[in-house]
């Protein structure tokens, strides 16, 4: 645009130099036959050609250098693209990095967009004395501004990516790693005998050795995770995970209730797509997917045995996920799974097969979940279900299976309600029915024993109040029930405990604060009531303190 506004001031120039010089020839072509008189009138003024000669020669001067000028501008206009160019690429490769790492996505919407990088509009001021000077000065202290501003923003991204990337962990392969964990310590006073000091699920009648009162603390409930990102296959990203803890028992030394033994609590491995990801490893129930908040007992979910189901299993598992509109969405899970009946490994060392994996095939089950963008976060609701064969020799089979249902509501801007509930039978193994799976009318070797499932139905509830980001308060409450008229149609069942559960109920309320992003403290109030088969139920309440740090 500076090009055309100097070839018009250059057209303008010469024009007038024309016209002045026809004006001349006209006037001396109309003149009569030239007199002495007239003779000496021209001599006069050949002195005012040459000041005409010599202002036409000055104009081709300026006309020259405002060419220069023109190309210069030209050659300066052509530098200006390139650069913004460059500095498009260098955008767009920072927004590339952004993309792969959504945590730094919030730099993202204030990095410079690339409008500012295009050089000065053609309706700037221009000195017409020296155009080019003038323009150039701008554009450089303008570009120079804005090289300091995509730098500066460029350091402020790669600190975060580093961040993020956390490149600190070394691996064996090329691909990143990430090392995660929480060291927890938690402290309780536990009022009433329990199965379980560290995070009781039951409570037991009083025996010699577990008196009603009692103060402790632990640390094996920590847990340590190792997480690789890989290459992409297929199409898809790929991940894999491990976490231990350190609940699998307790050392047989002196003390040893404080050195516990490392124990494998999931490992799996990721394929995702856009839309659809699948899981091979060792995970939780995903067709039961919530679990009550709580850092009193992490080593076993909370409300487990009262209500929630859970396990560990080995299992192949496919999501497919498929938008509906802008808020709403449906999720799709099946799979099979390592049919687990509850079974104690028969000695260490030695793996014998339990009473599901017997039947020759896995376990089956699906999900369905619909999510839906309500006040500013998810409404989900699913059901889901599961079936499972058991051989338990000499031609007797037991079905199990379970029906769920989980949801997950919020209530306005702080509160939040969550719960799953079930019916089932021969769920013993996901910790339904108390750990109770089957009924028995004589022992289990005998071939003339009668063997079937154990019906039961159970569920919890959880109402969250999260007012900040940084506190919030849990209260639920869980019960498992089952089906007591079964119970006593088979008294001679053997069961772990030693003796039929017909209910066990437990509420607890806590409340969570989040002292820094990897600092953790709460408090936590939590009662247990397990009733048993035609008698009083047996009471514990446990006051508990965890304090834990995440890394």
């Amino acid at each position: 645009m500076r090009g055309n506004e100097m070839r018009g001031s250059l057209l303008r120039v010469c024009f007038g130099a024309i016209i002045l010089m026809l004006s001349c020839t006209l006037a001396r072509g109309q003149e009569p036959t030239a007199q002495p008189a007239t003779m000496l009138a021209q001599a006069d003024a050949v002195p005012d050609v040459r000041a005409l000669a010599d202002a036409i020669r000055s104009l081709q001067v300026q006309v020259q250098t405002l060419n220069s000028q023109v190309n210069e501008l030209r050659t300066d206009e052509q530098r200006w693209h390139a650069e913004a160019r460059e500095l498009r690429s260098e955008l767009e490769l920072t927004r590339a990095q952004l993309a792969s790492h959504p945590d730094a996505l919030s730099y993202a919407e204030s990095s410079t967009s690339p409008q500012k990088f295009l050089p000065p509009s053609a309706n700037s001021n221009v000195n017409l004395s020296n155009p080019a000077e003038t323009t150039q000065t701008a554009s450089a202290t303008t570009l120079e501004q804005r090289l300091a501003e995509l730098e500066d923003n460029q350091d402020l991204l790669d600190a975060k990516i580093n961040e993020q990337s956390q490149t600190k962990v070394e691996s064996g392969s090329k691909y990143r790693v990430r090392l995660s964990g929480i060291v927890l310590l938690n402290l309780f006073d536990t009022r009433g005998p329990v199965d379980n000091a560290d995070f009781p699920q039951l409570a037991v009648p009083p025996t010699f050795g577990n008196s009603s009162n009692a103060f402790a603390a632990t640390i094996r409930q920590s847990q340590i995770g190792v997480e690789v990102f890989g290459p992409e296959i297929a199409g898809a990203r790929t991940s894999a995970n491990v976490k231990f803890d350190f609940a699998g028992g307790f050392a047989d030394l002196p003390n040893g209730v404080s050195m516990g033994v490392v124990r494998l609590r999931t490992g799996t491995i990721r394929m995702d797509w856009a839309n659809t990801s699948i899981i091979a490893g060792q995970d939780s129930l995903f067709f039961a997917p919530l679990i009550p908040t709580s850092l009193a007992s992490i080593a076993t979910p909370p409300l487990a045995y009262a209500g929630n189901l859970w396990s560990w299993t080995p299992q192949v598992r496919i999501e497919h996920r498929k938008d509906l509109s802008k808020g709403s969405s449906l999720l799709f899970q099946a799979g099979i799974l390592d049919s687990l009946t509850g079974d104690i490994p028969v000695m260490q060392g030695y793996r014998a097969p339990t009473a599901g994996e017997q039947s020759g095939q896995p376990a089956y089950a699906g999900r369905i979940a619909w999510t839906h963008h309500l006040f500013e976060r998810n409404f989900t609701a699913g059901v889901g279900a599961y079936y499972g064969r058991q051989n338990w020799e000499f031609g007797r089979d037991v079905d199990g299976w379970a029906a769920t249902a989980d949801v997950s509501l919020p209530l306005g801007r702080f509160f939040t309600v969550t719960g799953e509930l079930y019916r089932g039978r021969a769920v013993g193994g996901l910790a339904g029915g108390v750990g109770q799976d089957i009924l028995l009318s004589g022992a289990v070797t005998d071939a003339t024993t009668t063997i079937r499932g154990l019906d039961s139905i159970g569920g919890w509830t959880q109402l969250k109040f999260k007012p900040t980001t940084k506190f919030e308060v849990n209260a639920a409450l869980g019960v498992d029930n089952p089906f007591a008229s079964e119970l006593r149609r088979f008294p001679d069942t053997q069961y772990y405990y030693g003796y039929s559960i017909s209910r066990n109920l437990s509420p607890f309320i806590n409340f969570i604060y989040q002292v820094r992003s990897d600092v953790l403290f709460s408090a936590e109030f939590k009662r247990i009531q397990t009733y048993t088969l035609d008698s009083n139920f047996n009471a514990a309440n446990q006051f508990g303190i965890s304090i834990g740090y995440i890394f």
